[in-house]
């Protein structure tokens, strides 16, 4: 964990230089252009996020291991909050490009959707109910949830949408530099994402202990 935050530090830094000093300025818009070197990293590691969700959800109702339902909480959590900065950022853009500040085409309608969910999600953490019950009920939502990945990741290709489509393919007509900042920046993040998941797996699995520890002991 320690040698993923390091690196994720320094990989962000490294990608905000590349971002603001080596991309070129796109003609059309301006500075506004480079808020896409974060959304589109930000809606890939979100939807690996709910990809995680999905595996130890399985896993989960597989093994009953308690340590599948802290991975896919984890994972749930960071992608609610990397959904969110997605569409946060998506509207931004919305509005530079489109003149709007929200359009309901399908990507963005999709993510919404996502977003929701997953959230849903993280309410059913509270349920008054035996754990293992609610453990089982949050790990059949977290498989079931998953259906909208994919319907998010290929909106584009399934429907008419203002999104650009195979943005990092070889026909995408991004200056070698762009695709080289973009690139730098999905794997930054990715350092970022993954001393995020283990840091909160790490407090997640210190929290239960406490629990445990307190139900054994009385009013610690």
């Amino acid at each position: 964990m320690p040698v993923l935050a390091l690196a994720g530090g320094l990989a962000m830094a490294v990608a905000q230089w590349l971002v603001f000093s080596h991309a070129p300025i796109e003609a059309q818009m301006k500075l506004t252009q480079k808020i896409f070197y974060l959304h589109l990293p930000l809606a890939w590691w979100a939807l690996i996020s709910f990809t995680v969700v999905f595996a130890a959800s399985i896993a989960y109702l597989r093994t009953k291991n308690p340590r599948w339902e802290i991975l896919a909480d984890s994972a749930a959590e960071i992608g609610v909050v990397f959904a969110a900065l997605v569409l946060a950022t998506g509207v931004i853009w919305s509005k530079a490009a489109w003149w709007r500040w929200w359009v309901w085409e399908h990507r963005l309608t999709t993510t919404l959707i996502m977003w929701f969910i997953y959230s849903a999600y993280l309410v059913l953490r509270g349920l008054d109910m035996p754990k293992e019950r609610r453990a089982a009920i949050k790990a059949v939502l977290g498989i079931v949830a998953f259906l909208d990945v994919p319907l998010v990741f290929f909106a584009t290709r399934l429907w008419e949408s203002n999104h650009p489509v195979g943005i990092l393919s070889a026909k995408d007509g991004l200056e070698p530099e762009m695709r080289l900042t973009i690139f730098a920046c999905l794997a930054a993040l990715g350092l970022f994402w993954g001393g995020l998941l283990l840091c909160r797996c790490r407090v997640a699995r210190l929290e239960e202990r406490l629990a445990a520890f307190g139900e054994g002991k009385g009013d610690y």
